[in-house]
């Protein structure tokens, strides 16, 4: 059995120009997404030598940077995604956050980075909101977006993995994902891009990543897509994901299937929903999908609902995927049934609205 760490000490610096509670309402009666970030950050400092040491509590402020940190030039960083969220009582939560903590530590072996114990990772989250708290809105649907990250400090140039790293958690106020709240969303098919190749770092949450999907999610933007949707790199034929998210199909036998790959993220709101499905009595699936088994399943009725699961978006429906070549499904489709109570019943877990029978949920403001 492995022992657990030596706790942490966290120094705490308040800041004392931080956002005032009239200004601090302004943002939360309209946060948007990601537009917005609060007064503090959570800093724990790792090296070789020193291990993970002196954790902070500090105000929300630029980091500062070595031209020549290892990040900058051989792109050395993870991330992760996760929300607090407020219940009736004024409580504030979060969703799973073990899982969160362990997918980081396998991002983190694949980007030769150093482990945070979960231990740490979920007292960072907690240290925060002690400071932080008063950020997590309280509207419906609404949440405190939080986003832990490490990242390669060291000053040198040698391909090498770096012996000095920084963990950071910031946050922020966040409304709907989509401006137009959920309602059935079209794709873009990408077939010029692949978002990640086998054996590379698909299955991590690593920057490079998402840099990768930007260029084919601009053009689906041109195109009036909300999302791109990736296939495999090997055969052009496979699903994948999307640029950020996972895509489930659901049949009319009640089967709810979604894609497998080892370059696909392991999702944490994917894995939670089709637990969800599972509870419900349904048949879930976890296997590769051909994009002719979508395109000839919505044709002949027997894919009746498709949508797109994440922690920032939570559960979106699609309506329809296409590029100039592919048309599948109806832009003007309406939401899936099934789509909109699984969605309704995560969030009212997520939202202390219904019994959380997994334990799925951790206070943090306690």
């Amino acid at each position: 059995m492995t022992s657990s760490p030596a706790p942490l000490e966290f120094a705490v610096t308040r800041n004392l120009v931080g956002a005032s509670d009239a200004a601090r309402a302004e943002i939360l009666a309209d946060p948007g997404f990601g537009n917005h970030f609060t007064d503090h950050t959570v800093d724990i400092c790792w090296s070789v030598k020193g291990g993970w040491h002196r954790p902070r509590v500090q105000p929300y402020a630029p980091i500062p940077l070595d031209p020549a940190a290892a990040v900058l030039h051989y792109s050395q960083t993870i991330f992760e995604g996760m929300k607090a969220y407020r219940h009736e009582d004024g409580s504030i939560w979060t969703f799973r956050p073990e899982a969160n903590a362990e997918r980081m530590q396998r991002s983190a072996r694949r980007l030769a980075l150093p482990e945070l114990p979960t231990e740490y990772f979920i007292e960072s989250l907690k240290q925060l909101i002690a400071v932080d708290g008063a950020w997590v809105p309280s509207a419906p649907d609404e949440s405190l977006y939080l986003r832990p990250f490490m990242f390669a400090k060291e000053a040198f140039l040698g391909v090498r993995a770096a012996e000095k790293v920084a963990y950071y958690v910031i946050a922020s106020p966040a409304g709907a994902y989509f401006p137009g709240g959920v309602k059935p969303i079209s794709i873009w098919l990408s077939t010029d891009y692949a978002r990640a190749g086998r054996g590379g770092t698909g299955a991590a949450k690593t920057g490079g990543n998402y840099a990768s999907s930007l260029l084919p999610q601009a053009e689906a933007y041109k195109q009036g897509c909300a999302q791109v949707l990736f296939l495999d790199s090997a055969e052009g034929k496979y699903l994948e994901e999307l640029g950020g998210m996972n895509v489930v199909l659901v049949y009319k036998d009640g089967r709810v299937v979604t894609p497998e790959s080892p370059s696909i993220l392991e999702g944490i709101t994917l894995d939670s929903v089709l637990q969800l499905a599972r509870d419900r009595g349904l048949t879930v699936e976890q296997r590769r999908v051909t994009l002719a088994e979508w395109q000839e399943g919505v044709a002949s009725g027997e894919i009746t609902e498709v949508f797109a699961c994440g922690t920032a978006a939570v559960i979106t429906p699609i309506a329809q995927l296409r590029n100039n070549e592919v048309s599948i499904g109806d832009a003007d489709a309406p939401a899936g049934e099934l789509t909109m109570s699984l969605r309704e019943e995560l969030t009212d877990i997520q939202y202390g609205r219904r019994p959380d029978r997994h334990g799925w949920l951790t206070r943090l403001d306690a």
